[in-house]
C-alpha cells in the first residue's frame, strides 16, 4: 500500500500539486534540487501522468523549472528575479494594507497584534525557521484583513519570495528586528484606520528589503538556465 491515501482520482492532481508544493515552502526540497520523476512515483503510488501535470501546475507557479534534458528542478534565486518579483509585492502589499486599514474588524487588529508579539518573540533567541514562517504568516494575515479576496491570486508570489529564496539571502537577526519594528508600524496604521500611512509603511517594508538585497547580495546571477 502506497505511503500516500489520496482522497480521490478526481483531485490527484490537485493533490500531488499541493503536496510538492508544500515539500519546497518548508524547504525539503531547496532551490535548484532535481525532481527526480521516478522516485516520486514510487514515493507517492502514482503513475507519471498526474505528476507530469502536477509538475506544470507548479512551473506556472514559478516554483519548477523545465530544463530541455534535465527535466524539473526547484527553481532557484537570481537577483534581478526577486527584485522584480518584490517589485509586484511592494504594490500588493500596500494596497492589502490599505484595504487593511478601511475594512478589518477590531477583532482582527487584535490579531494582527499578537502576530507581532509572537514575533518579536522568535527574534531573541533568534530562530531563523520559526520566523520566516511567522513573516509569511503576518502578510497573509494583512491579505486576509483587507476583505480583498483578489488578493489571495497574490499568495504563490508571497510564499515564492518569503519561503523559497529568503534562505539563500541569509537573513539576519539584525533585519529581522527591523522588519517586526517595520510590521508593528503598520498595524498602528491599520489600527488607527489611516490607509494612506498603512500602504506607505507596507511599501517601504518591502522597499528596504529589495535594498538589502542588492546591498548585500551583489554576487547573485541568474541561476535557472
Amino acid at each position: 500500500m502506497s505511503a500516500f491515501e489520496w482522497r480521490g482520482q478526481t483531485r490527484l492532481l490537485d493533490e500531488v500539486a499541493e503536496t510538492l508544493r508544500e515539500r519546497i515552502y518548508t524547504g525539503d526540497y531547496a532551490p535548484g534540487t532535481i525532481l527526480r520523476q521516478e522516485h516520486i512515483v514510487t514515493e507517492f503510488g502514482i503513475s507519471r501522468t498526474p505528476l507530469r501535470e502536477a509538475l506544470r501546475v507548479l512551473e506556472r507557479d514559478g516554483l519548477v523549472v523545465h530544463q530541455a534534458g534535465k527535466g524539473a528542478r526547484v527553481a532557484s534565486a537570481d537577483l534581478p528575479r526577486l527584485l522584480d518579483a518584490y517589485a509586484l509585492r511592494e504594490v500588493i502589499d500596500g494596497v492589502a494594507a490599505r484595504f487593511a486599514a478601511e475594512r478589518a474588524t477590531d477583532k482582527t487588529i487584535d490579531a494582527l497584534k499578537k502576530l507581532i508579539e509572537e514575533q518579536a518573540a522568535m527574534v531573541d533567541p533568534w530562530d531563523p525557521k520559526a520566523y520566516t514562517q511567522s513573516n509569511v504568516d503576518f502578510h497573509m494575515a494583512i491579505m486576509d484583513a483587507s476583505g480583498n479576496s483578489s488578493l489571495h491570486a497574490f499568495i504563490p508570489l508571497l510564499r515564492l519570495t518569503s519561503q523559497v529564496f529568503a534562505p539563500a539571502f541569509s537573513l539576519s537577526v539584525e533585519r529581522a528586528r527591523h522588519a517586526v519594528s517595520e510590521h508593528r508600524l503598520i498595524v498602528d496604521a491599520i489600527a488607527a484606520r489611516d490607509g494612506d500611512a498603512a500602504e506607505n509603511l507596507a511599501r517601504s517594508h518591502i522597499r528596504a528589503t529589495s535594498a538589502r538585497l542588492k546591498a548585500e547580495r551583489p554576487d547573485l546571477e541568474f541561476k535557472n538556465v
